[in-house]
């Protein structure tokens, strides 16, 4: 937009002329020409097509000299395209035509040329500087995309390793308990056993019976206690991984889009179906990659296993295959969820858990 407003000021620069030169036909002809030719420039692509109208304005200019009258604009145009040539033989004709003839024109001529170089070379300038603008804030952009999506994924990282963290933590806690607690109070119950078996005192047997229930009592909350723990501490993908490299039948892939808060009863079953999957498919099929897919919904846990090969079938005379399957719908059933089996084009498991209070119908409603 700025060059089209630079070659009007150009155009209106050439009006200067009027002073010199009688505003007859020649002069509305050589602006319409010339008009003509900067609108040519600006909305034609082709180079062939501008040589040959630049070629022809010359030519114009050199039968007609009020053509030179408008040599700023031309001028203009042609360091846009690029044409120093054509500018230096617009300058020599200018000169061959007025230096000997009318040099107040020329001077003239002289100053608005110089006029529309300055304007040229400054709208190159600042058309340079937009685009380095444009180009420092596209780069800007693009870090800050990028910066987000390393503090993002360092969050991330972060959760996760808190998460990993607690559950090793955990795992300490049951360990310690179960060695040091879980141990003293076996010595403290067998201390007791064998003090009633020396005993001859009757006033101490009750005694001794409530202190041997009240540690068995207590060795059973430990039990519960350190069970309890070290279910929570299961990590599901660590597992799950551990479970596909450990596989040597064929390349595993695993695909992991859970949350920390899985219930332990639906991770227990997920990694069993997993290892039966595998199991089965390493004796059965003769596939040459397997899929895991494990990810979590608004309203449900899913897992999906599938592989390329000839799928499992359960009339295939083991009968150990047949129960493995078995074993996996009634995991499914006992969480309340659904399993869909499939042996066409490979062998195929669909699993839908729902989360605590809620229903797959629910869940596919949502």
């Amino acid at each position: 937009m700025g060059q089209f407003i630079e070659q009007g000021l150009l155009m209106l620069y050439s009006f200067i002329f009027l002073m010199r030169v009688p505003a007859d036909m020649k002069f509305v002809a050589a602006f319409l020409v010339t008009l003509i030719y900067i609108c040519l420039g600006n909305t034609i692509v082709s180079k062939r097509i501008l040589t040959i109208t630049t070629g022809l304005y010359l030519l114009a200019a050199v039968c007609f000299p009020d053509f030179l009258l408008f040599a700023p604009a031309v001028l203009y145009e042609m360091l846009k395209k690029g044409w120093g040539r054509a500018g230096i033989v617009l300058g020599i004709i200018c000169a061959y035509f007025y230096v000997g003839r009318d040099v107040e024109i020329f001077v003239l001529l002289i100053c608005g040329c110089g006029f529309a170089c300055v304007l040229f070379y400054q709208s190159r300038k600042c058309e340079k500087l937009a685009e380095e603008y444009r180009k420092i804030r596209d780069d800007s952009m693009e870090l800050n995309l990028k910066l987000k999506e390393k503090n993002q994924n360092l969050l991330k990282n972060q959760d996760y390793e808190i998460y990993t963290a607690t559950l090793k933590e955990r795992n300490r806690i049951a360990r310690e308990i179960h060695d040091n607690v879980g141990h003293m109070l076996s010595r403290a119950i067998l201390m007791v056993g064998a003090m009633k078996a020396v005993n001859r005192e009757g006033n101490l047997e009750e005694p001794l019976e409530q202190l041997e229930g009240t540690l068995h009592t207590a060795m059973t909350s430990v039990r519960e206690s350190v069970h309890d723990l070290y279910d929570d501490s299961v990590n599901l993908k660590e597992v799950l991984l551990s479970l596909t490299e450990a596989n040597t039948f064929c390349p595993v892939s695993l695909s992991y889009d859970m949350g920390y808060m899985i219930p332990r009863e639906v991770k227990y079953s997920f990694i069993a179906i997993v290892k039966e999957a595998l199991s089965n498919i390493a004796k059965h099929s003769k596939a040459d990659r397997v899929d895991i897919v494990v990810r979590e919904h608004p309203g449900l846990y899913q897992l999906i296993i599938e592989d390329n090969g000839c799928g499992v079938k359960e009339t295939d005379g083991e009968e150990k295959a047949g129960i493995g399957i078995r074993n996996m719908q009634d995991r499914v059933a006992a969480l309340g969820g659904r399993i869909q089996i499939t042996a066409e084009k490979g062998f195929s498991i669909y699993i839908t858990v729902p989360k605590e209070g809620g229903s797959l119908d629910e869940s596919c409603n949502c």
